[in-house]
Parts: C-alpha cells; structure tokens; sequence
C-alpha cells in the first residue's frame, strides 16, 4: 500500500508541475504577446490617393498614443483614431506580420467652402458633411456656399442642380445662397448674380441661358444681376444704375 501511495503523489505532483508549467508559459507568452517592446509595430504604410493629406500628417496623428504590440494593437481603435482628423473621410486598418501595420485611406473631396463669413475654416463635400481643416492646401478655385447649417445637404443639392445646367453652357458659379425660406442667389465666375427663389430653379436656369445672348447683344453697362422670379421673362439690372441709386 505504501508502494501505491508514493507513486500516486508521485504521479499526481507530476501532473501538478505540468499544469503549472502550462499555465506559466501561457503567461509567459501572453506577456511577450502584449508587449509592445517585444513584437512592436515598426513599419506604417500608408496607401490610398492624398491630395491634401500629407503621409507623415498619418504618421504624426497615430504618435500621439501608444500603439501597442503587433498582437494586442486594436485595429478598429486605430481606425476611430485616423478617421478623427478632418481630411480623412475614411480608414481601413490591417496587421501584417511581422510587424508592419497597413493604412488605407479615403480623402475628403471639399465640394465647396462653407459659410466662410462666420465659418472661415469649413469646407463641404459633395455628400453633405461639413469639416473644419487647414485650408492653405488647397490650390483650385472652389466655390462659396452659404446657407443654414441645418441645412447643408438642401444648399448642396441645389448647387449641384444648377451648376451642372449652368456648366455644360459656359457659366461658373463661385457662390450660391440659399436663405431661411429656400430662396437661391447664385454669383457667376463674370460677376452676373442670378436670383433664382425658391421654385422651378432649372427652369429658371434654363429661361436664363435662353435670353443671355440677347441680354448681352443689348447691354450698354455691365450686368449687376437677373432676376428669373417670373414666370415668364426676366427683368435686369445694370450696374451703374445700382452705383446711381
């Protein structure tokens, strides 16, 4: 009997180092695993077409915090992070052993600058968001929307609405307003503002592009604005009889 008892503390203190040497290299190797000083991320890539962003702008916005071991870096954290600055409207964020963590990037496309009177720094994309960045980047003419900031995506619908008409037919809009009531002014590259109201604004457009040419065959001044609230006709204004009044 004693024979039986030695080998089965024998046997039983062997199955019990065994466990906690499991347990200990488990530890072990998680410890190594979370450690960002034994598998640390050493090599960002940044992919995706910048315009305005430039790649160590990414590299500066990922500095800030630690980033982590290889395995226990959170891509999704680091996804909300990037996605945080205001040039980029999108990331996607991706390990690849064995040490080198892959960005991808989606740029905002400013449409436009918005209310730049009382907002100086914020641009609007084609979608309707308005973000707040450094605008000595950007290089092209860019046009001016004004409207309600409860309203961005109306203000950004009807400028694309008549710009698009006004475009194919030789005229740049540079501004658009669109007031309290939905009434739109629009400014042409050539200084003619055109006020458009509220309905019928492609029809108005169009009367516009009509009469244009007969508009300027018979101008003796230049034009100030023409006024397309009718519905039938135009009525113009010429600028030095606004400079008289």
């Amino acid at each position: 009997m004693a024979a039986v008892r030695w080998q089965f503390w024998l046997g039983f203190s062997f199955f019990l180092s065994v466990v906690i040497g499991a347990i200990a290299g488990v530890a072990w190797l998680y410890y190594l695993a979370m450690d960002a000083n034994e598998v640390p991320l050493k090599r960002l890539v940044v992919q995706g077409e910048l315009k305005y962003l430039q790649r160590t702008q990414v590299r500066d916005a990922l500095a800030g915090e630690e980033l982590g071991s290889f395995f226990s870096a959170d891509v999704n954290v680091i996804r909300e992070r990037l996605e945080s600055e205001p040039w980029i409207a999108q990331a996607s964020v991706r390990k690849e052993w064995p040490d080198i963590l892959k960005v991808f990037l989606v740029e905002q496309k400013p449409l436009g600058h918005w209310n730049e009177n009382s907002r100086p720094n914020a641009l609007v994309s084609a979608t309707g968001e308005v973000f707040e960045v450094d605008k000595s980047v950007i290089d092209e003419l860019l046009p001016k929307l004004f409207g309600p900031e409860h309203a961005v995506k109306e203000t950004v619908e009807q400028y694309q609405q008549v710009h698009e008409l006004l475009e194919i037919n030789g005229h740049q809009v540079v501004a658009l307003t669109l007031s309290e009531r939905f009434a739109v002014d629009v400014e042409l590259l050539s200084g003619i503002r055109l006020r458009l109201g509220r309905e019928g604004l492609l029809e108005r457009v169009q009367r516009f592009i009509e009469v244009f040419p007969t508009i300027v065959r018979h101008k003796t001044q230049p034009i100030d604005y023409v006024d397309l609230r009718y519905d039938t006709g135009v009525a113009v204004a010429w600028k030095e009889d606004q400079e008289r009044k």
